[in-house]
C-alpha cells in the first residue's frame, strides 16, 4: 500500500538498530511524514528508549500532535497533547502477577539452559517495565553485533518462548529480532494497539499500514496481522527509510 492513511513502525530493528538512536535521515523522514499524516510507534521497549532512540533525533519542530507512542508492546499508549505527553491506558501488571511472572521466568531459564549468564553482559538481562517483563540473552544494552552473534537462528528465543508458554498460558509471550522475549498481558500485544489505533484515530485498519522486521511467527510484530492490519516486513532501518520516502513521494503525486 503506497498510499496509506497512518503508518505504524515498530521501533528496534525498523526506526533504528537495536538500542541505538535512529539516524538523522530518519527523524527528518519521520518529521515529513508527520506534517501528511499520523504516525504510530509500537515497541517492546520503555519510555526510556524512546526517549533514547527516539525524541533524541526528531527535530525540535516536529508536529509530535500526529504521533502516537506504544510502549511494552502496546500495554501502554501517550499522546501528545497542549505540549506535554498524557497516557491514554496503561496495563501495568499487579505485584502478584510480577512475583508469579518472574518465578516463572526463573524456572524457565532454568529448563532452557539460559540461568547462567554469558561471559559478557551488557546491563540487566531481565527488566520489569511495568506493563511488560523483558528477558535480554546479554543485558538490554548489548551491542548490536553481538547480540546477532548470540542466537542467529532465533533457537534460543523460541525454545524459551515455548517454555514461557507452558508455565504462563494467561500472558502473552513475544520475541524480537535479537534476544529479547517480552511477557505482557494475554491480549495485550500490538494487536491490541492497532485496534485502540483504529479507535482513537477513526482511520480504519485497513487504511493503515505496519512496517516491522519481526513479522514472522513468533515475532513480536506478528500479532498484528490477525487484525487485518496491511504490513511491511523490512530487515534493517535503511529499508524502512527507502519505504517512506516512497509513501511521501506517493502521496506528493496524489
Amino acid at each position: 500500500m503506497l498510499n496509506p492513511h497512518l503508518l505504524v513502525f515498530d521501533l528496534d530493528g525498523t526506526l533504528a538498530e537495536s538500542k541505538q538512536r535512529m539516524s538523522a535521515q530518519m527523524g527528518d523522514l519521520l518529521a515529513e511524514l508527520l506534517q501528511k499524516m499520523p504516525v504510530a510507534i509500537m515497541s517492546g521497549g520503555g519510555w526510556a528508549e524512546f526517549e533514547k532512540q527516539f525524541f533524541s533525533v526528531v527535530p525540535p519542530d516536529t508536529n509530535l500532535d500526529k504521533l502516537y507512542i506504544f510502549p511494552q508492546n502496546a500495554a501502554q499508549c501517550f499522546v501528545h497533547k497542549n505540549g506535554t505527553w498524557h497516557p491514554q491506558y496503561d496495563n501495568a501488571f499487579t505485584p502478584i502477577e510480577r512475583d508469579h511472572i518472574l518465578q516463572a521466568l526463573e524456572e524457565a531459564l532454568e529448563e532452557t539452559g539460559l540461568t547462567q549468564p554469558p561471559a559478557s553482559v551488557w546491563g540487566n538481562r531481565i527488566e520489569d517495565r511495568g506493563a511488560e517483563i523483558t528477558f535480554s540473552g546479554l543485558g538490554q544494552e548489548a551491542p548490536t553485533e553481538q547480540k546477532q552473534a548470540w542466537d542467529p537462528d532465533g533457537t534460543k528465543k523460541r525454545t524459551l518462548q515455548e517454555a514461557l508458554i507452558k508455565r504462563l498460558p494467561e500472558f502473552a509471550i513475544g520475541t524480537n529480532s535479537s534476544t529479547s522475549v517480552d511477557i505482557t498481558r494475554k491480549g495485550i500485544t500490538k494487536a491490541h494497539g492497532i485496534k485502540r489505533l483504529t479507535e482513537m484515530t477513526g482511520i480504519p485498519i485497513e487504511r493503515m499500514l505496519y512496517i516491522g522486521d519481526a513479522l514472522d511467527e513468533g515475532g513480536n510484530d506478528a500479532s498484528v496481522i490477525d487484525t487485518g492490519v496491511p504490513t511491511h516486513a523490512v530487515f534493517a532501518p535503511r529499508e524502512t527509510e527507502a519505504l517512506i520516502e516512497t509513501v511521501l513521494h506517493a502521496h506528493k503525486r496524489n
